[in-house]
């Protein structure tokens, strides 16, 4: 594992556990789920997963995670309907649970992660490593 993914893992795991209050096993395999999911070639990272969501009909919902108003909710099955098989199957082989379990974890943590990763109600640029550096500061002074 390089220096930016250890760096992009501690960032999602803090995110994931100050997001579901919970640690150990559980968090861990929703980090693996969000750093798999932002780093798949086929979505195109941050940027392209909100694409994705716009392109079937969600561009509403995604908005709302990028924003700094309320995060609307999804479902599993709208996950499933944006990602699609091959990158849910991905993320289940990395983490030993199933296509159902995984968009079901990402419904309910995604839009928590999203809205995290874009503190300032816009989509990041510029590089992932200089984004994460920045978080991991932000968290390491709280």
């Amino acid at each position: 594992m390089g220096l930016f993914d250890s760096i992009a893992g501690q960032v999602a795991q803090q995110a994931t556990a100050a997001l579901s209050g919970q640690g150990g096993a559980g968090g861990d395999k929703m980090v693996q789920m969000v750093m798999g999911l932002l780093n798949n070639p086929e979505l195109g990272g941050i940027s392209g997963l909100v694409s994705a969501f716009q392109k079937n009909g969600l561009g509403e919902v995604v908005a709302s995670w990028i924003s700094n108003n309320t995060n609307l909710p999804i479902s599993a099955a709208q996950i499933q309907s944006v990602l699609g098989q091959g990158p849910l199957q991905d993320l289940a082989a990395k983490t030993g649970l199933s296509t159902n379990e995984v968009a079901a974890n990402l419904s309910e943590h995604l839009p928590g992660l999203v809205d995290q990763l874009t503190p300032e109600g816009k989509l990041p640029s510029g590089d992932m490593m200089a984004q994460g550096l920045g978080m991991l500061k932000g968290f390491m002074k709280s």
